[in-house]
C-alpha cells in the first residue's frame, strides 16, 4: 500500500468523522438553521421548481434542438455586431424577467450552442436583474431615486459585464464557435421558430406573473388573468406542435384535457394542474418523432446537470442565511448592523450578502424596504438590489458547472465590485 495514494481518502474519512463528532445538534441556532434550510428547499419546490425551472429547462432544450447554431452565432456570437449582440442579450433577458436560478438553463442552452461569452453573460445578468415590474415596485415602494438608479444600473451592468467577460475570455469557446459555423441550418422556417419560442416563453412568463403591490391597475389585471392566459398559450402550443411538428392530434387533445381536469378537482391547485401537463407533455415527447424525443433528451440532460447543484446550493443558502424574515446560522442583526451609513465596506457587504442570498422574483423589494426602515443606507440598498437578484449561492454552483471556475469567479467579482462602486457613488450623491 502506498500512503501517497491513500492519504486523500483517509483525510476525507477523518474530516467526516470530526464533522459529525462536533456537530452542534441541540444548539438552538443550529437546529433552527437546519429547519430553515429545509423550509427554503420546500418553498422553492412549491413555488419555483414546477412553474419556473421545468419550463426553463424545456425552453433550453428547445434552443439546442430547434435553433441552428449559425443563428446563435449570427446574433450572439463573439464575432456578431456588438450593438446587435448585446441588445438582443439584454432585451431577451428583460422580457423573460426570471429569477437567478430559472435563467440558468437558458444561459446554458445559448452558451453551449456557441454564443460568445460576452453576450451570454449579459443575458445571464439581464434575465433576473432587468425586471420591469420589480423596478416599478422598487420606485413605488422604496423610492423613485433608487428605482431609477436600479433600472439604469442594471442595463449598464449587463452590457459592461458582458464586454469585460468577452475581453478577458473571448478565445475560450473558439472551438465551439468554429463547430457552430459549419453546422447545417435547422429545417423549421424562422416564422415558425419565433411563434414556437414565443409561446414557450409566454407560458413561462405568465404562469409566474407575481402579484403587484396593489389590487387595481394594469399589472394586477394581468395577474388576475394569468392562468387563463397560460391555458390559452398552452392550447396554442399544442396546436402548432400538431400542425408543424406532426405530434398526434389525439396526444395533443389528451395533453390539453388532463391539466383542465386536474384543475377542476378540489382543492383546484393550479400547480397540480401545471405538473400534470408537464408529465403528460414529457410522455408525448418521448413517444413521438425523433425531433420531439431529441427535445426531451436535451432538456433532461440539462436537468441532470443543474438540479442537483441547485438544491445543494439552496440547502447551504438556507442554512447560512435562512429565508426572508427568518434567520439561519448568521444572525440577521449582524447583517443589519453592517449595512448602515455609506462606506465602501457597507456597500461591499450589502452586495456580497445579496449575491449569496436567494431572492425569488419581487421578494427583494420588501426585504430592502424592511432593511431601510432598520437603518440601512440608500447606497447599500442599491448595491443589494443590483447584486442580489442576479446572483445566489445556488446559481453560482450551477454557473461554475457550465463555464468553469475561472470565468465564474470573474463574473461574480464583476457583479459584486460594480454593485459596490455604484452603491457607494449613489449613496454619496443622495446624501
Amino acid at each position: 500500500m502506498s500512503w501517497k495514494d491513500e492519504w486523500k481518502p483517509l483525510a476525507f474519512i477523518c474530516g467526516v468523522f470530526l464533522l459529525f463528532y462536533y456537530l452542534p445538534v441541540g444548539v438552538p441556532r443550529f437546529d433552527t438553521a437546519i429547519m430553515e434550510a429545509l423550509y427554503l428547499s420546500k418553498w422553492y419546490v412549491r413555488e419555483h421548481f414546477i412553474l419556473c425551472l421545468i419550463p426553463a429547462l424545456f425552453i433550453a432544450g428547445a434552443i439546442s434542438a430547434f435553433v441552428s447554431k449559425n443563428s446563435i452565432m449570427k446574433y450572439l456570437g463573439s464575432h456578431a455586431n456588438k450593438v446587435l449582440a448585446y441588445g438582443v442579450a439584454s432585451v431577451s433577458g428583460a422580457v423573460l424577467a426570471v429569477c437567478s436560478c430559472t435563467v440558468l438553463p437558458l444561459f446554458a442552452g445559448i452558451y453551449k450552442m456557441g454564443a460568445g461569452i460576452g453576450p451570454a453573460t449579459a443575458f445571464l445578468y439581464a434575465g433576473p436583474a432587468i425586471n420591469v415590474l420589480a423596478i416599478i415596485l422598487t420606485a413605488r415602494i422604496v423610492g423613485m431615486d433608487i428605482g431609477i438608479a436600479r433600472a439604469v444600473g442594471a442595463i449598464v451592468f449587463s452590457v459592461v459585464i458582458g464586454m469585460i467577460m468577452e475581453l478577458l475570455f473571448k478565445n475560450d469557446n473558439a472551438d465551439a464557435q468554429k463547430t457552430a459555423e459549419i453546422t447545417e441550418e435547422k429545417s423549421q422556417p424562422i416564422f415558425r421558430t419565433m411563434v414556437f419560442f414565443g409561446l414557450l416563453i409566454g407560458i413561462l412568463v405568465f404562469s409566474n406573473w407575481a402579484q403587484p403591490g396593489t389590487i387595481t391597475g394594469f399589472w394586477y389585471g394581468i395577474f388576475s388573468m394569468k392562468w387563463s392566459i397560460t391555458i390559452g398559450l398552452w392550447i396554442l402550443l399544442l396546436f402548432i406542435l400538431t400542425m408543424w411538428f406532426h405530434i398526434s392530434y389525439k396526444k395533443s387533445i389528451l395533453a390539453g384535457i388532463i391539466p383542465l381536469l386536474l384543475a377542476s378537482i378540489p382543492p383546484h391547485n393550479a400547480i397540480i394542474s401545471f405538473a400534470g401537463g408537464i408529465i403528460i407533455f414529457s410522455w408525448i415527447l418521448m413517444n413521438s418523432s425523433f425531433e420531439m424525443e431529441e427535445w426531451f433528451t436535451l432538456s433532461f440532460d440539462l436537468a441532470k446537470q443543474i438540479i442537483p447543484l441547485l438544491f445543494a446550493g439552496i440547502l447551504v443558502s438556507g442554512l447560512l442565511l435562512g429565508r426572508p424574515g427568518n434567520e439561519g446560522i448568521i444572525p440577521s442583526r449582524w447583517i443589519v448592523a453592517s449595512v448602515g451609513g455609506n462606506s465602501v465596506w457597507t456597500n461591499f457587504f450589502a452586495a456580497f450578502i445579496g449575491a449569496l442570498m436567494y431572492f425569488a422574483t419581487l421578494t427583494e423589494v420588501p426585504i430592502v424596504q424592511g432593511l431601510l426602515s432598520s437603518g440601512m443606507g440608500k447606497g447599500p440598498a442599491l448595491a443589494l438590489l443590483l447584486a442580489g437578484p442576479a446572483l445566489s449561492l445556488p446559481s453560482m454552483l450551477v454557473i461554475r458547472s457550465i463555464m468553469g471556475t475561472k470565468k465564474t469567479i470573474v463574473y461574480i467579482a464583476l457583479v459584486v465590485v460594480m454593485a459596490t462602486v455604484t452603491g457607494y457613488i449613489f449613496g454619496m450623491f443622495v446624501n
